[in-house]
C-alpha cells in the first residue's frame, strides 16, 4: 500500500477538484537561457507546500521524457530520488531549445475483494485484463497529466515544442525562455491538440514561503484557448492550467481529467 500511493500521488491528485490541491507539482531547472560552454543544468522535480521548496514528496519521474533540439530524446545523468525530492542532471550537448517532462497517462483503479480494497494503476490496454469484470464497488479515474519546464542553450528554436496531440498541453507564441518582467507573453492551450476555450489557469511567482500572499495570476483562455501574461517582476513562475472531459478510453470511466504544469523563467529588462 505504502508503495503505491508512493508512486501514484500524482494521478491521485488528478481525481481532486482544482480548488482542493493545496500541494504544488513542478520540475526547477538551475537556469534556463545559457550561453558559452556551460552545457549541463540540474533538475529538481517535487511536489511541495511552497513553491520550489522541498516539503512534502518528491516528484516520481516514471514518465521522464526529455527532447533535445534536434527532437531526439535524451536521457537524464545522475538521477536520485529522496525524500523531498527527485534531483537529475541534464547535459545540453545540443544548442536550441530543449524541453523536460514528465507525462502521466494512465488508469487508476480501486475495488473490493473479499472484503479487502484492492488498487490498480496502469494503462488502459491493460485494465481489461487485470482489473476483475465484475470488482465490486468498482470506482475508476482516468487522467493525462504534464509537468515540464524548457532550457535554451545558445540560440532558441521550436522543434522540441511540437504538441503531441494529446491531453492538455501549452503551445507557446511567446518562446518560454524569452520572457521579461514588464513584458507581455502570449500562450495557446490546446486539448488532444484542438484550440481549448475558456480553460481556468492559475500562475504563481516562486518564493511563496516569504510572502503572505500567494499573489497568483488568475486567467482564462479566449475562444482561440489563447491567453496573455504581463509579468509583474522577474523570477520563476509556475503555471497549472486543468481540464476534464468524457472523453475516456474505457467505459467504466465517465470522467477524464486533464492536467498541465509549466515552471517558466522571468529575466529582468
Amino acid at each position: 500500500m505504502k508503495n503505491f500511493l508512493r508512486h501514484s500521488a500524482l494521478l491521485l491528485a488528478l481525481a481532486l477538484p482544482f480548488g482542493a490541491q493545496a500541494h504544488k507539482a513542478w520540475m526547477r531547472p538551475s537556469q534556463t537561457v545559457i550561453s558559452g560552454n556551460a552545457p549541463w543544468v540540474t533538475v529538481d522535480a517535487a511536489v511541495s507546500n511552497d513553491l520550489f521548496y522541498f516539503n512534502h514528496v518528491p516528484l516520481r519521474t516514471d514518465g521522464l521524457v526529455i527532447t533535445a533540439p534536434d527532437g531526439s530524446t535524451a536521457q537524464p545523468q545522475n538521477l536520485a530520488t529522496g525524500k523531498y525530492r527527485t534531483v537529475f542532471d541534464v547535459e545540453l550537448n545540443k544548442t536550441g531549445t530543449w524541453r523536460v517532462a514528465t507525462v502521466n497517462d494512465g488508469i487508476m483503479a480501486s475495488w473490493k475483494e473479499n472484503g479487502q480494497n484492492k488498487r490498480w494503476r496502469g494503462t488502459a490496454e491493460r485494465f481489461a485484463a487485470e482489473v476483475p469484470a465484475d470488482a465490486q464497488e468498482l470506482r475508476v479515474n482516468e487522467g493525462i497529466s504534464r509537468i515540464e519546464t524548457f532550457i535554451t542553450r545558445g540560440s532558441p528554436n521550436d522543434t522540441a515544442l511540437k504538441i503531441s496531440g494529446r491531453g492538455l498541453e501549452m503551445q507557446p507564441i511567446t518562446h518560454p525562455n524569452d520572457l521579461f518582467a514588464g513584458e507581455e507573453a502570449r500562450f495557446r492551450l490546446l486539448i488532444d491538440g484542438q484550440p481549448a476555450a475558456d480553460v481556468a489557469l492559475e500562475i504563481v511567482r516562486g518564493e511563496t514561503r516569504y510572502r503572505n500572499a500567494q499573489d497568483e495570476i488568475k486567467l482564462k483562455t479566449d475562444a482561440r484557448g489563447e491567453f496573455k501574461v504581463s509579468w509583474p517582476s522577474a523570477g520563476m513562475y509556475w503555471l497549472e492550467a486543468t481540464s476534464s472531459d468524457d472523453k475516456t478510453r474505457i467505459k467504466q470511466a465517465s470522467q477524464r481529467r486533464l492536467t498541465y504544469v509549466a515552471t517558466l523563467e522571468v529575466l529582468p529588462q
